[in-house]
C-alpha cells in the first residue's frame, strides 16, 4: 500500500515504480489490437467497466479505481484518502480482516493498493479463473467494511509511521512538500497525498465512516480488467458480483478551489546535515490533459522530452555529456491530473561544479528553446519515442490497466487514449516553442534548494 503525489516530482512521494512508470502519457501510445479492442460499459448501479483483452499469458490484472484522492478531502483532514485506503484491507461483516490477501497468497496471486492526488485503487493479479473470486471480495469491501475504534487506532499508527520513514527521514521529500506547499497558492494539491502530521494525528473514526459513505459506492468506481478473459466474460462477473451493491449517492461534480494567477518568483531552501549532494528543481504551474487547449497539453509532453526527457534531451546532453557539470539533469511534466498540473525541471552538480553553473545552464536551455524553437528533426524523433512506447505500454497488462484506470479517473476517455498517438503527431515545432514562452516564465515559478549545512542559501 503506498500513496503518491504527482509522478513527476523530484524526490516527492512515490507509489510503486511500476505505477509511477506507466501513469505517464508516453506510455499511453494507444490501445492493443492485436486481438481484440478495448470495450467498456456502465453496470445498472453505475459502476464503469473497461476491459483490455490480452491472451499472451493465463493471468489478468483486476483493478478498481475510486474517484476520489487526497484533493478531494476536507480542509483539516489530511491524509484521510490514505487512511482509508489503509483501512479497506481491514475485516467486513463477512471476512475476517487478511482473508482476501490470504486467498490471493493460496493462488499465487499478488495485490496493492496505492491513494494519489485524484484517486485511490486497489488491484490484484492472477489466475483468469480466480477473476470472480477476486471481484466478489473487492465488491464486498466497497460497502461491508467494519470500521471500529479498535481497528481505527493501530492503523492511524501504522500511516503516522510511514510518514516518518517515507517523509521525516528524507530531505528530497521534506523538499517536495514544501515546493508544492509554494507552488500552489490555492488549489488543494498544495496538501500533501500522506497528509500533515498534525492532522493525521486527529483522524478517527467518524472521518473515516463519513469518506467511506460518502466516496466508496460503485457509481463512483471505474473497475479495469486486463488479460486473458473477455468483454462477455467480464460483464457477467461484474453483474453477479459488483452489479449486486447499491448505487451510493450522487456526488456533486468535482469542482475545487482553483490557482489565482502566478506573478512571482518564489524560492525554498532546505538545508539538511544528511544532505551531501545539493540539487535543485524548478517548477510552473501548467494545464493538463483534462484543463489544457487543444494541443497544448501534447505540446508539453514534447517539450518535456526534448528539453529533458531522458539522455537524448538537450538538458542531459548539454550538462552531462559536453560540459560534464551536472551528474543528474531532466525535465518532467505530469499530464494525468484531474486540475492544472505542473511542469518540472531538475539538476544536480558533478564534482566541483557549483549548483548554480548547474541551474544558470538549464535556464540557458530553456531561453535558447525559447528564442529559437525546436527543429523538425528533433520533434520528429520525440513522436517517435512517444508513439513506440507502446510496444512496452503493450508488453504489461497491469500498465495498461494502470494507464486506462489514470485516464478515465481524471477526466479523460477510452476514446482520449486512442487518438494519443494522432494527436501527438499533429503537434508543431511552433506549438512547442509556444507552450515552453507561454508557461517557463522564470519570474513566475518556484525553486526548491537542497543543501548540505555548508552550502546554505543567503
Amino acid at each position: 500500500m503506498t500513496s503518491e503525489s504527482h509522478v513527476t516530482r523530484v524526490g516527492g512521494f512515490f507509489s510503486a515504480a511500476l505505477v509511477a512508470l506507466v501513469l505517464t502519457f508516453p506510455a499511453m501510445a494507444e490501445a492493443p489490437r492485436s486481438e481484440a479492442e478495448v470495450e467498456s460499459f456502465l453496470l445498472g448501479n453505475g459502476m464503469e467497466v473497461v476491459v483490455i483483452p490480452d491472451h499472451r499469458a493465463p493471468i489478468v490484472t483486476h483493478m478498481v479505481w475510486y474517484k476520489v484522492g487526497s484533493a478531494d478531502e476536507p480542509p483539516g483532514k489530511s491524509g484521510i484518502a490514505h487512511f482509508f485506503e489503509h483501512l479497506m484491507f481491514k475485516g467486513t461483516k463477512d471476512h475476517k480482516a487478511g482473508e482476501f490477501g490470504a486467498k490471493i497468497a493460496e493462488i499465487g496471486g499478488s495485490e496493492n493498493a496505492f491513494t494519489s492526488y485524484d484517486y485511490t485503487a486497489y488491484f490484484q493479479t492472477v489466475t483468469p479463473e480466480s477473476l470472480e473470486t477476486m471481484m466478489t471480495f473487492e465488491a464486498d469491501r466497497m460497502r461491508n467494511l467494519i470500521l471500529t475504534d479498535e481497528v481505527i487506532g493501530p492503523e492511524r499508527d501504522v500511516i503516522l509511521e510511514e510518514r516518518r520513514s517515507r517523509i521525516e527521514n528524507s530531505p528530497d521529500a521534506l523538499l517536495s512538500e514544501e515546493v508544492d506547499a509554494t507552488l500552489y497558492q490555492n488549489h488543494p494539491y498544495r496538501v500533501p497525498v500522506i497528509g500533515w502530521m498534525h492532522e493525521m494525528e486527529q483522524l478517527n473514526r467518524t472521518d473515516a465512516v463519513a469518506f467511506y459513505d460518502r466516496y466508496y459506492a460503485p457509481n463512483n468506481a471505474i473497475l479495469v480488467v486486463a488479460g486473458d478473459t473477455d468483454a462477455e466474460t467480464v460483464r457477467a462477473l461484474a453483474e453477479k458480483t459488483y452489479g449486486k451493491v447499491p448505487r451510493g449517492p450522487d456526488l456533486p461534480p468535482r469542482v475545487r478551489p482553483q490557482e489565482p494567477e502566478q506573478n512571482t518568483k518564489r524560492t525554498v531552501t532546505l538545508t539538511d546535515p544528511r544532505v551531501s549532494v545539493p540539487s535543485f528543481q524548478k517548477s510552473w504551474v501548467v494545464p493538463s490533459y483534462s484543463h489544457a487547449e487543444p494541443g497544448e497539453a501534447e505540446a508539453l509532453d514534447l517539450l518535456s522530452e526534448i528539453l529533458g526527457g531522458g539522455t537524448r534531451s538537450r538538458i542531459y546532453q548539454q550538462l552531462v555529456v559536453k560540459q560534464g557539470i551536472a551528474s543528474a539533469a531532466g525535465a518532467s511534466f505530469q499530464g494525468t491530473s484531474f486540475d492544472p498540473s505542473s511542469f518540472t525541471i531538475y539538476g544536480a552538480p558533478r564534482g566541483e561544479a557549483a549548483l548554480e553553473a548547474v541551474e544558470e545552464a538549464i535556464d540557458a536551455e530553456i531561453r535558447k528553446l525559447i528564442k529559437d524553437g525546436v527543429t523538425e528533426t528533433e520533434l520528429e524523433k520525440a513522436k517517435n519515442r512517444f508513439v513506440r512506447s507502446m510496444i512496452f505500454a503493450r508488453d504489461s497488462q497491469s500498465g495498461m490497466a494502470n494507464i486506462y484506470g489514470a485516464t478515465l479517473a481524471t477526466g479523460g476517455t477510452v476514446d482520449d487514449i486512442e487518438k494519443w498517438p494522432e494527436q501527438i503527431r499533429k503537434v508543431t515545432a511552433k506549438q512547442v516553442q509556444d507552450v515552453a514562452a507561454k508557461y517557463l516564465n522564470p519570474d513566475h515559478s518556484v525553486a526548491g534548494y537542497l543543501l548540505p549545512i555548508a552550502e546554505a542559501k543567503n
